[in-house]
């Protein structure tokens, strides 16, 4: 089930609010050329301003917001079970806790943190169980040693709400919550309600390798590409469509979508605050390169964690810097340049200790391909280090032993890109029944 969008409605408080935000900045910045500029130009202008490529500069709602709008329809007289964290916030800041909380005909009874918290304020290895200190309501953990809620924690709930910021990238593990979640939802006959967020780097772009089947972890949580160009209600209806290990998961599934989003918008064309979705994921540029980079942590890497600059960044003690941008610079992988540094990360991976490598310049967002970056990274080093850079972990994220095989053989960065194409094209045909947006 989607809600439809039959209810909008231009006088909607929110949606006037937000548009005449947006159009009163355009007015003020055209204000200069309206004075100067010759009449045939200005009406050019204004009639680019109102055709379709301008739309883009119009405000997206999320699925809080239309759920919100329309009087909380899917959740009325129902009581409630919210997976969420700090990044389920309305467009006005507000948190989707608060939002359930206090909606008329609504009853939230229990909360279920993923990783970092439900308040996003937690980096380890485990969350506990507790209570939310400004709600009261009891919060199960689904980080730690059970990652999907028990029967027992179901109980007296009617329905399950779904509201997180995902990332866009197969290793993040918020939709592996969410997939368990929906399972036992399934399991327990209650009803499962995705509130969709916009996917941030983009719902087009499609980048492998393509996780095995058969491989699937809570890293790894479906056989998508490593980019999968979908947001994460779009996620909820592959999951219910394909199933898991245990078969087909018949949930009753709503999604509430968002409005005015398109699949080419990247985040920073969509108008909305920025909220860092998890500690070290501070801004888009570290989002867009993140399918790349992150795949390479578990080896003996730093990809910047305990800097300023987490994901744009890598190297290790035994790297050159030079050596190492003038080889993927040679690369020539469009949409990066690479410049040679020393940098000391004051956390995590090679904490205190100097370390060569690269800045990850990002040059030209539309033109990255940041597995294709990803690939470059694994080959130079291979070819570069080989008695240093230790890769019997590499296949944890990666999940494609054709292509781990293939680096640890020392292949070329062209093999190793052709090598992540494999499969791609024939998820793009699986994943054309789940789309929501144009």
């Amino acid at each position: 089930m989607q809600i439809t969008t039959h209810s909008r409605r231009h006088s909607d408080d929110l949606r006037r609010r937000l548009a005449g935000a947006c159009w009163s900045s355009t007015l003020r910045a055209f204000q200069p050329f309206l004075h100067e500029a010759p009449m045939h130009r200005v009406l050019f202008a204004f009639l680019l301003l109102l055709s379709p490529l301008a739309v883009a500069d119009q405000p997206v709602l999320l699925g809080v917001d239309v759920l919100q709008r329309d009087g909380f329809v899917p959740l009325v007289g129902k009581r409630v079970g919210l997976i969420t964290n700090h990044t389920g916030l309305d467009s006005a800041g507000r948190t989707t806790i608060d939002v359930l909380n206090e909606a008329d005909g609504v009853e939230l009874v229990r909360m279920f943190g993923p990783e970092h918290g439900i308040r996003g304020e937690l980096d380890q290895s485990q969350i506990d169980d507790g209570l939310d200190g400004p709600t009261g309501i009891p919060v199960v953990s689904l980080y730690g040693p059970r990652r999907k809620p028990d029967p027992k924690h179901l109980e007296g709930i009617d329905a399950m709400v779904f509201d997180i910021q995902d990332i866009g990238c197969r290793f993040y593990t918020y939709p592996a919550t969410m997939k368990l979640a929906m399972r036992a939802a399934a399991d327990a006959g209650i009803a499962f309600v995705v509130l969709d967020r916009p996917n941030p780097i983009d719902g087009v772009t499609l980048e492998g390798p393509m996780l095995d089947a058969g491989e699937e972890s809570f890293v790894g949580f479906h056989t998508v590409p490593l980019r999968h160009g979908l947001t994460i209600g779009e996620l909820a209806k592959l999951f219910k469509r394909e199933g898991d290990e245990q078969g087909p998961i018949e949930v009753e599934l709503v999604i509430v979508p968002c409005e005015g989003w398109r699949r080419s918008m990247t985040w920073d064309q969509t108008g909305l605050v920025w909220t860092d979705p998890s500690p070290n994921m501070r801004r888009l540029s570290q989002a867009l390169l993140y399918p790349g980079l992150g795949i390479m942590e578990t080896t003996n890497v730093s990809v910047g964690r305990g800097t300023d600059t987490p994901f744009e960044v890598f190297g290790a003690p035994w790297v050159k810097p030079v050596e190492l941008a003038a080889a993927l610079n040679e690369a020539n992988t469009p949409g990066v340049r690479f410049v040679p540094r020393y940098f000391t990360p004051e956390s995590s991976k090679f904490a205190g200790e100097r370390c060569g490598g690269v800045d990850v310049i990002l040059t030209d967002a539309a033109k990255l391909g940041a597995t294709d970056v990803g690939m470059a990274i694994a080959a130079t080093l291979r070819k570069l280090y080989p008695d240093d850079w230790d890769t019997k972990s590499y296949n944890r994220l990666l999940i494609n032993k054709q292509v781990h095989d293939a680096v640890n053989a020392g292949a070329s960065v062209e093999e190793l890109q052709a090598l992540a194409r494999e499969g791609v094209e024939a998820y793009r045909q699986r994943r054309e029944a789940v789309l929501m947006y144009k």
